[in-house]
C-alpha cells in the first residue's frame, strides 16, 4: 500500500482532494500549512510531495481529527533495524481511548520515516502520553547503546487538525 503526502494552501488542497476518486483523504493543517494525505494501491496525483511505502498500520485514516507526524531520519544502514524494531512494537496504542490510525512510513526517496499516529483530538493525544501504555512503547528508548548509530539527524514532531472547510 502507497501513502503520499502534499503541502499547499487549505483551498488548493480542497480543490485537489475533489478530484480524486480512489483510496482514502485526509485533509489536514496547522498554523504553518495545510497537507493532504493520500493512502492508495495506485499511483500519486500530486505533483509534489512525498511518497511512503506503508510498512505498518491499524485503523482508517479519514477518522481522524488530529495528527501526530514523528519525523524520524535514519541512516541507510539503520533502516532494518529501525523497521524491526516498529514490526515488533507492542501495540498497545490501539487500545487507547480515542485512537484512531496508526500508520508507519517507510520514505521511497529521502531518509525520513514518518510515524503518523490520528487520534479523536488533542487531548486524546495528550492522556495516551502519560499512560502507561506510551511509557511501555519508549521504554527501551533510553536503554539502547546503539541509538545514535541508526540515525542521520534528531526526530522532530508536527501536529495538525482536521482542515475547516471554508463556505463561500
Amino acid at each position: 500500500m502507497n501513502f503520499y503526502i502534499t503541502y499547499g494552501t487549505s483551498s488548493y488542497l480542497e480543490s485537489l482532494k475533489s478530484s480524486i476518486h480512489e483510496g482514502s483523504l485526509l485533509a489536514l493543517q496547522n498554523e504553518d500549512t495545510a497537507i493532504l494525505m493520500h493512502e492508495t494501491n495506485g499511483k500519486s496525483y500530486f505533483k509534489e510531495g512525498k511518497d511512503y511505502e506503508i510498512l505498518d498500520s491499524s485503523g482508517a485514516i479519514v477518522d481522524g481529527k488530529f495528527a501526530v507526524l514523528n519525523n524520524i531520519p535514519v541512516t541507510d544502514e539503520g533502516r532494518p533495524v529501525f523497521e524491526y524494531r516498529f514490526k515488533n512494537r507492542a501495540r498497545l496504542i490501539e487500545q487507547e481511548p480515542g485512537f484512531v490510525a496508526i500508520r508507519v512510513l517507510r520514505p521511497l526517496h529521502s531518509e525520513t520515516y514518518i510515524i503518523l499516529t490520528l487520534w479523536e483530538n488533542e487531548s486524546s493525544f495528550k492522556n495516551w502520553q502519560q499512560s502507561q501504555a506510551y511509557n511501555k512503547a519508549h521504554e527501551k528508548r533510553e536503554k539502547r547503546e546503539d541509538k545514535q548509530s541508526i540515525f542521520a539527524r534528531p526526530s522532530y514532531v508536527s501536529t495538525y487538525y482536521q482542515m475547516e472547510i471554508e463556505e463561500e
